[in-house]
């Protein structure tokens, strides 16, 4: 990284509101992220994910069920261990 020589206090006081804004940008960046996979990870979505290379083996109606019974199986499973 190359040192920079500033002439006046205005380009160093512009260069840090620079890299203010790129910080703020990154963590924005990492907390959308972050929601993102949070709601990928839900019981719904990993019941879903597991099902869709079977989806032709089950009849309509069971994976209909499947899909709506087994994430609030896991659900009650995970709140069961915690002591809920």
């Amino acid at each position: 990284m190359e040192n920079k020589k500033y002439s006046s206090y205005a380009a160093i006081d512009r260069d840090l509101e620079i890299l203010k804004l790129e910080k703020q940008i990154s963590y924005q960046r990492l907390v959308l992220s972050i929601q993102k996979t949070r709601d990928a990870i839900t019981p719904e979505n990993i019941v879903k994910g597991f099902l869709a290379p079977y989806k032709d083996s089950f009849p309509n109606p069971l994976r209909s069920i499947l899909q709506t019974i087994v994430p609030y199986l896991i659900s009650y499973f995970i709140n069961r261990k915690r002591g809920f």
